[in-house]
């Protein structure tokens, strides 16, 4: 079977503590209105239909290690991908991550536009997240805001984005986004947690989790190429980990999870071509576990970054050992096209003009090359392909 990308997560829950009530938006859609304060039967009360941030993302992370599941994070580019999402979390009824990356946010906001200063890779992720605010209680399940992964160099973005929160936070009493990751995994195992440390006494005050990476994921993604890594750097050490731990856990009401390498390769390769070793969560989770003195044998969260093309059998034995989240891209990119190309062959003969079909030469074809008739394949697919991701993290039902 296909092995591809995967990272893990660790961390720390620490309760957050807004310091604003919520004060939610008046809004001409009734419906939005009784949705935001849906509830679910098995999830804890504070975790409610639309974006989920502070301590009840919290809640819900913690439920989902309780529990035994993990939540579907989803690479979007768009309205079309961003939707598919949500609209699989309703069908198979379960929370879903919606991960913007420097890229997505780029494309959103338009790649003609100037991304100097990346201004268009903030724009255009602000402007992502604000449709996800509008229309996630439509869909009826809890969704998670998050970016993924930013480099030393890309931090700018992330500081736009921090500011949003902030100034959301102070009008709602959330923040925009529910979690952001740093990959500093290039830099010195000191520098790269100094960093996040900063931030994490920034995210805390407005509720914003952190998600950091040791070690390194190798592969390429969306301006991020490690193809050529030494592979001795894609495993991470639970020595490392630890430190990661009790240098962030001294940063009040902070909650973080730790992105710790295990042989993780973005894409989908080839059986052979990649060598997982999920060991590194179980032994992370004992070595943490006996430095703290804690009953809970699984005190990490854990997160199985990028997942596309991994086997049931590695997803699942990762789960076992407090996996949280699976990153999921390629597999969905296939699925989003293969809908489209599926669409075009289905009706290739009313493809070729405006006008003219099998059904005669004077007969119009505008519904059939409509824009909006492939993109909804593309969705369709899309939504389809993380139904059977959700089964597989074993996130179905998990709501009532």
């Amino acid at each position: 079977m296909k092995l591809a990308i995967a990272s893990l997560l660790v961390g720390s829950a620490a309760a957050f503590a807004p310091g604003a009530t919520f004060n939610a938006r008046n809004t001409a859609l009734n419906m939005a209105t009784e949705t935001a304060e849906k509830t679910f039967t098995k999830l804890p009360s504070s975790v409610k239909a639309g974006v989920v941030t502070g301590q009840a993302l919290v809640d819900l992370l913690d439920n989902a290690k309780q529990q035994g599941y993990a939540i579907p994070g989803v690479n979007i580019v768009g309205s079309n991908s961003i939707n598919a999402c949500m609209e699989a979390a309703a069908k198979y009824g379960g929370p879903v991550m919606v991960t913007f990356s420097k890229g997505g946010g780029q494309f959103i906001a338009g790649k003609s536009v100037d991304n100097s200063n990346d201004q268009a890779s903030i724009a255009g992720s602000i402007a992502g997240a604000k449709h996800v605010h509008e229309v996630a209680k439509l869909y009826g399940v809890p969704v998670v805001l998050h970016t993924d992964h930013c480099q030393k160099a890309w931090l700018p973005w992330i500081d736009g984005l921090l500011a949003a929160s902030e100034e959301h936070f102070k009008e709602t009493g959330s923040p925009l986004f529910s979690s952001h990751m740093l990959d500093l995994s290039e830099e010195p195992l000191e520098e790269n947690i100094a960093i996040c440390k900063s931030y994490l006494e920034k995210f805390a005050k407005v509720g914003i989790l952190l998600e950091f990476e040791l070690g390194v994921t190798g592969g390429e993604e969306d301006g991020v190429d490690n193809s050529d890594v030494d592979s001795s750097r894609l495993y991470t050490q639970p020595e490392e980990v630890y430190y990661a731990y009790e240098q962030l856990s001294q940063v009040p009401n902070g909650a973080f999870t730790c992105a710790a390498s295990f042989g993780n390769v973005h894409g989908v390769y080839a059986p052979g071509n990649v060598d997982l070793q999920p060991i590194i969560l179980y032994n992370s989770q004992k070595y943490i576990q006996e430095k703290i003195g804690s009953d809970d044998d699984k005190p990490m969260k854990f997160v199985f970054h990028g997942g596309s093309g991994s086997s049931v059998e590695d997803i699942q034995y990762a789960i076992g050992a407090g996996v949280i989240k699976m990153n999921i891209d390629t597999d969905t990119q296939w699925a989003f096209w293969d809908g489209v190309r599926a669409y075009e062959a289905k009706y290739h003969d009313y493809l070729q003009g405006q006008i003219g079909n099998p059904e005669g030469a004077d007969k119009p074809n505008k519904k059939y090359y409509d824009p909006r008739m492939c993109l909804r394949a593309g969705e369709e697919a899309m939504a389809a392909r993380l139904v059977k991701a959700a089964e597989d993290l074993k996130c179905v039902n998990v709501l009532n």
